[in-house]
């Protein structure tokens, strides 16, 4: 049912009529919480069954309405255009971090994949047991590239370069430490034709679970977006042009996870 309000008439004379032929107070049919004062006249008003739009002077409300029959009251509890704004941008922001995170560990792990040319990123998982604790190579050694085909480590703390040598080992990177007792040489071996295509494969993968990511990212902002709908703080027609905005959002950073795997496809397919 959709109630017509008069732009004149103060908040206080709104009544539920109560269909009786004893005198009885009337009873309010909105009770406002949130300290809200209802003393002054209301500029406008706009209601539906279930939704209301109300502004006071200069400041505008978007309240949620609950009216329920029987002995309980209607509640209207009021969430201000500020509140919704920042509801919103906190969603958005969520989800750019959270798409760029992933495309940031695809890229990761991309880089982590030899493909015939030497690059220290090539070392970057590796773990090495340093004094009883598991810690990353690149921090505690200098990774360096003196040609195209092989990489020097050069630990800070030399009496480290048993255990990072034992780390390379174990890491199955398919190279062979050789330690001199001041630094680290590694070959790199060049690929095989069948193993540049396996390694396509494995890459491929990791795209497409980086693309499975950013989807469950888009999948949680929809939900929070239908959410912010049933509790009145969006409209229909605010969360279609939302869901509009995340999907261009989204196709934006499927587009970045493309670019990153054409980019080391191309590397490892180029003998």
């Amino acid at each position: 049912m959709t109630i017509a309000f008069s732009p004149a008439t103060p908040v206080r004379s709104l009544y539920q009529q109560q269909l009786t032929q004893k005198p009885i107070r009337p009873k309010p049919l909105f009770c406002f919480q949130d300290k809200f004062r209802t003393s002054g006249n209301v500029v406008s008003w706009s209601a539906s069954a279930n939704y209301v739009t109300l502004r006071v002077g200069a400041r505008r409300l978007q309240p949620l309405v609950r009216l329920s029959r029987g002995k309980r009251r209607g509640i209207v509890r009021c969430a201000t255009i500020e509140e919704i704004e920042a509801e919103k941008s906190s969603i958005e922001k969520d989800v750019k971090e959270r798409m760029e995170k992933t495309v940031e560990t695809v890229r990761s792990n991309f880089n982590s994949i030899r493909t015939g040319r030497a690059s220290p990123a090539m070392l970057d998982k590796i773990e090495v047991d340093y004094y009883g604790t598991p810690v990353s190579l690149k921090s505690i050694a200098q990774i360096s590239t003196p040609d195209a085909s092989s990489l020097l480590v050069q630990p800070y703390d030399k009496s480290s370069l048993k255990a990072i040598e034992k780390a390379i080992v174990s890491s199955n990177v398919g190279m062979t430490p050789n330690n001199d007792g001041e630094v680290i040489r590694l070959a790199v071996p060049q690929l095989t034709s069948d193993r540049r295509k396996e390694l396509s494969k494995i890459v491929s993968k990791q795209a497409e679970e980086g693309k499975v990511a950013i989807r469950n990212i888009r999948r949680d902002a929809l939900k929070a977006y239908e959410k912010l709908e049933k509790e009145k703080k969006l409209s229909e027609d605010n969360v279609k042009d939302l869901s509009s905005d995340l999907q261009k959002v989204t196709d934006e950073y499927m587009k970045k996870i493309d670019t990153v795997f054409k980019q080391k496809e191309k590397e490892l397919l180029t003998v």
